[in-house]
């Protein structure tokens, strides 16, 4: 068993300022997937979010997306299931439904419905902007990952089975999709996207988003109920709010860093000076939300080294000059106090 640094699940850490977060009810619906198809280990399922799992049932719980996209990965492996994110997306159960579902299936109409799903999106992941718009007689919804590391494929079969297989539960059993593009390359699953979204499917496109004739906008959505509605979207209102005056210079900086890492070295005067402020400044407004320059440069780097050796996308000696190492053993070494075992060891295990 790999050697990993000792945690209790209780002593669970704050996320970072600058690290984008989900909603921990998408967290749980993968839990429950999974116990009830008898693969849920929940002290590695409890390791990977870095909390026990009876808090994921908290309402305004927020969880780091680099840890659900590391649940997502465990997914795949305890399953066997590469296309497990379209099979949890395909379950529809309105009593283990978040927060947000309430208030989008009890709009007054689908247009609403969609409206608000724009929104409020950045409370369900703010690793993933979502737009909304209508063209040539189609709405289209789109999704785009704020930066390529964000980017995952189980996480993102299972936002386009979800969005599908709810809407046509809630509004209409037939509701037509026109068509599905997707941005990861077309996998040994595909024909699983023909059965499940029963719609035109194109991979390997610049973004992920699905579109639908814009004469469902104005259909009313049955059953819905204006109380519950009403109370739900006062609860997230207020989360909202909370959550657009947080820690928005921190992720313009965590961006920068990103976009630079294997280009040049990183260093705070550099940055600075493309932020049109000087390195005091700097510092003074990272340690204002909680971080300093030179950790936010160190999560950069370890989030984007546990993608890269998981994915088995590029070679190890590759890896440590993407991400700024002057050699291979420089990086062998921060991998090894980042998560207690080798590259290798990990990619071994992931593989």
């Amino acid at each position: 068993m790999p050697n990993t640094p000792t945690r209790t699940p209780s002593q669970h850490t704050e996320p970072a300022p600058d690290e984008p977060l989900v909603a921990a009810s998408t967290a749980l619906g993968l839990i429950h997937y999974l116990d009830t198809r008898g693969k849920l280990d929940k002290s590695q399922a409890e390791h990977l979010l870095g909390r026990p799992l009876d808090t994921l049932s908290d309402p305004d719980l927020r969880i780091p997306a680099c840890s659900h996209y590391r649940l997502w990965q465990h997914a795949e492996e305890v399953t066997g299931d590469a296309a497990v994110g379209l099979h949890v997306g395909e379950v529809v159960d309105p009593d283990r439904m978040g927060l947000l579902g309430h208030v989008f299936f009890n709009c007054d109409t689908l247009g609403e419905a969609a409206t608000q799903y724009v929104r409020l999106h950045r409370l369900i992941n703010e690793s993933v902007n979502l737009q909304f718009e209508t063209d040539n007689e189609l709405a289209i919804l789109t999704w785009q990952v704020d930066q390529p590391d964000h980017y995952c494929r189980q996480d993102m079969d299972r936002t386009l089975s979800a969005a599908i297989n709810r809407a046509r539960h809630f509004i209409h059993p037939r509701l037509d999709i026109a068509w599905v593009r997707v941005s990861h390359p077309e996998p040994d699953y595909a024909d699983e996207y023909r059965r499940i979204l029963d719609c035109p499917i194109s991979f390997n496109e610049p973004d992920t988003a699905l579109a639908f004739s814009a004469h469902y906008l104005s259909r009313p959505i049955p059953h819905r109920n204006p109380y519950l509605h009403s109370a739900m979207l006062r609860q997230v209102n207020a989360l909202l709010a909370k959550v657009q005056t947080r820690r928005r210079f921190s992720r313009k900086v965590r961006r920068l860093i990103s976009q630079q890492m294997a280009s040049e070295r990183i260093d705070a005067d550099s940055l600075a000076q493309q932020l049109h402020m000087s390195r005091q400044t700097l510092y003074r407004r990272l340690k204002k939300e909680g971080m300093s320059f030179q950790e936010l440069v160190e999560h950069v780097r370890k989030d984007k080294a546990l993608r890269y050796v998981a994915s088995d996308r590029y070679a190890l000696g590759e890896i440590a000059f993407l991400l700024g190492f002057s050699e291979l053993s420089a990086f062998s070494r921060a991998f090894k106090r980042w998560t207690g075992e080798s590259p290798a060891q990990f990619r071994a295990r992931h593989h």
